[in-house]
Order: C-alpha cells, then sequence, then structure tokens
C-alpha cells in the first residue's frame, strides 16, 4: 500500500495535494482503490461545482459496490479528469497521478491541518 507524504488524506478515504496558488488535487487513497477492486465507472463532479468537506462530490462503482465520494475540502471545482470518462480503471493503476478526480480552488487553506498525514492515515487503515 502506498501512502505518499507529500499528501493530506481525509478519513472517507480522500486525498488532497495541495498545488500553487491555493489550489488542490484530489483523488481517492491507494487503500481505497484496493478495497473497491476494479472500478468501472466513476461519477466526477461539476466544473465550478462548489465543494464543502463532507460532503458527496460525486461516486466510483466497482465490480464489488458503488461508494460515494466524499470531499476533503471547501471550495470550487475548476477541473475534472475526463479522462476517467474512459478509463475509470485508471483509479486503480494510478491512483496519486494520473488517476485524480478534480482540482480544487481552495475556499481555506488551514482546512488542509485537519486532514491527516500519510502516518496517521496509515494507521487509520491497519
Amino acid at each position: 500500500m502506498d501512502f505518499p507524504d507529500d499528501l493530506k488524506y481525509h478519513p472517507e478515504h480522500m486525498w488532497v495535494r495541495l498545488e500553487e496558488g491555493g489550489e488542490a488535487t484530489v483523488g481517492i487513497s491507494d487503500f481505497a482503490q484496493d478495497q473497491l477492486g476494479t472500478v468501472i465507472y466513476v461519477d466526477l463532479p461539476d466544473e465550478e461545482q462548489e465543494l464543502s468537506v463532507g460532503e458527496e462530490l460525486g461516486a466510483v462503482e466497482s465490480a464489488k459496490s458503488v461508494s460515494d465520494l466524499i470531499s476533503p475540502v471547501t471550495g470550487v471545482v475548476l477541473e475534472v479528469n475526463r479522462v476517467l470518462e474512459d478509463t475509470p480503471d485508471l483509479i486503480n493503476q494510478e491512483p496519486y497521478t494520473g488517476g485524480w478526480i478534480a482540482r480544487v480552488k481552495l475556499e481555506d487553506l488551514a482546512e488542509l491541518d485537519e486532514l491527516l498525514d500519510a502516518g496517521e492515515y496509515e494507521a487509520e487503515t491497519e
């Protein structure tokens, strides 16, 4: 299982990478994609959609189940990963790179302090 140190993690198995200019990239953790199995469909958020921490931003479907994606941050969706529409299993192959879900303009950078670091998240998954 991979838990990159440069990311923050939400207990609902989403990760956040802080980018320049108060933007962030969000996606599903390696742990979550492993638990789901092969992802066969992703319901992406809409561009310009307003997100709040803890609210649903989309969903993923696998052969095993359908799971809601819970927003780890508050902000506005700037871009979604349209590649996932045709190749949803990219989440399984590259959860922290090509399998990202959305880029978000953060409303409050201080929210990141409330998220788990890699060690804390790894401990939560054991």
